[in-house]
C-alpha cells in the first residue's frame, strides 16, 4: 500500500469516527482557504457530521461574498471529535490559537491536514498530512473525495471550482496542471456554470474607493534594487490595522511590482507593532526563486509564490538588506543557468 493510500485510509477512518468535526483555516485566510472549508462542510455534512467551521482571525470583508463566510467562528469549540486544517501545513500560521491556549485541544483529537503547499509542515500534532501537488486545496479536496466515493453537492463543486480558479489565477499559475483544467471541466459537465463561477471569482478582485487611492500611495513607495531585478515595499503598522479587514495590503500592489520592465522578484513587508516583520515574495515566470528566499529565512511555499516570518528580534532594515542581498544572488544563479543553455 503506497503512502498516498495509507493516508487516504486514513482519512476516512477519523471523518468515519467523528460526530463533531471542527475545520480549520489559518491565520492568514483566502478565497481558497475559506472555499475549501465551506466545501468540506457540505461534503461532511452530507454524511450527517456536525460541523464546525473556525478561523483566528476576521475574515477579511472581499471574502464576505462567498454565502457561509458568517458561520466562520474565531472560538474553537470545547467539544469536537475530529478537526481538518486546511490550505496550511504551517504551526506558525495557526498562531491564534497558541495565543488563547487552544491548540491543545487540536492535537488532543485526531487532527488531518489538507494541503497543496509544497513546503514541509510544521504541524507536529497532525494524525496525517495529506499535501499531494495540486494547484489549490480545493483541488487536493475534489481528488480525495473522487478516491472515497465521497458524493458532493452543486455547492460543495461550485466551492471547489471557485477555490481552484482563485489559486491558480484563472488557471494561469505556473501551478496549474492538466489535472487542474480537467476537474473545472468536469465541474461544468456536471452542470455548473463557468461564466457563473468567473464572475464570482473576479467579485474578489472588486475594490472600495478608498482602497484604489491606497494602493496608489502603496506604489509610490516601491523601491527596486539590483538594477531594478526586484522591488520591495514596506506596510507599517498603522496601515495594516486599517486595511487589512478590507483586503490585505501586500496583495493590492505585489503584482503590479513585478510588472515593472526589468523586475523579477517582488518583495511586500509588513511591519507590525511588536516587532515582527512579514514578507510576501512573488516572482515571474522563468525565475522561480521565490520558495528557495523564503526558506533562507524560515519560512516557505511555491517556487513563484512564497512568504516568511521573522520574530527574533532583527530590524526591518536587516531584514530588507540580507533579503536584497539573497534574492540577487539567487537571480544570479537563475540568470547563469539560463546563459549556458
Amino acid at each position: 500500500m503506497s503512502s498516498d493510500s495509507s493516508k487516504i485510509k486514513q482519512i476516512a477512518e477519523i471523518i468515519s469516527s467523528a460526530e463533531t468535526i471542527v475545520i480549520v483555516q489559518a491565520d492568514n485566510p483566502d478565497m481558497d482557504s475559506l472555499a475549501s472549508a465551506l466545501a468540506l462542510e457540505s461534503i461532511f455534512g452530507q454524511r450527517d457530521k456536525n460541523i464546525v467551521l473556525y478561523c483566528g482571525v476576521d475574515l477579511p470583508i472581499h471574502l464576505h461574498y462567498l454565502a457561509g463566510w458568517s458561520r466562520v467562528q474565531r472560538e474553537l469549540p470545547k467539544q469536537f471529535d475530529a478537526s481538518v486544517i486546511v490550505d496550511t501545513s504551517s504551526d506558525g500560521l495557526l498562531e491564534q490559537l497558541n495565543k488563547n491556549g487552544s491548540k491543545a485541544w487540536l492535537a488532543a483529537k485526531p487532527s488531518i491536514v489538507l494541503d497543496h503547499h509544497s513546503t514541509k509542515s510544521t504541524i507536529s500534532f497532525a494524525s496525517v498530512i495529506y499535501s499531494p501537488p495540486a494547484v489549490a486545496t480545493g483541488e487536493v479536496i475534489y481528488e480525495l473525495c473522487q478516491k472515497l466515493k465521497w458524493p458532493m453537492s452543486d455547492e460543495a463543486k461550485k466551492l471547489i471550482a471557485i477555490a481552484i480558479l482563485s489559486d491558480s489565477l484563472g488557471l494561469m499559475s505556473e501551478a496549474t496542471s492538466a489535472r487542474s483544467i480537467h476537474i473545472i471541466g468536469e465541474i461544468v459537465e456536471a452542470g455548473i456554470s463557468l461564466a457563473e463561477l468567473d464572475s464570482a471569482r473576479r467579485e474578489t478582485l472588486k475594490r472600495d474607493p478608498e482602497l484604489i487611492h491606497y494602493k496608489g500611495r502603496l506604489l509610490q513607495r516601491v523601491e527596486f534594487h539590483s538594477h531594478n531585478r526586484i522591488a520591495t515595499v514596506s506596510i507599517p503598522w498603522p496601515e495594516i490595522e486599517k486595511y487589512s479587514p478590507w483586503y490585505n495590503p501586500s496583495m493590492l500592489v505585489i503584482d503590479d511590482m513585478r510588472l515593472a520592465i526589468g523586475t523579477d522578484v517582488a518583495v511586500a513587508f509588513k511591519l507590525y507593532k511588536d516587532g515582527k516583520v512579514t514578507a510576501k515574495i512573488r516572482c515571474n515566470f522563468g525565475y522561480p526563486l521565490a520558495d528557495k528566499l523564503a526558506e533562507h529565512f524560515g519560512g516557505g511555499g511555491h517556487s513563484l509564490a512564497s512568504g516568511f516570518k521573522i520574530t527574533d528580534g532583527r530590524t526591518y532594515d536587516e531584514i530588507k538588506t540580507e533579503t536584497i542581498e539573497v534574492a540577487a544572488e539567487l537571480l544570479d544563479q537563475i540568470e547563469k543557468k539560463h546563459e549556458s543553455r
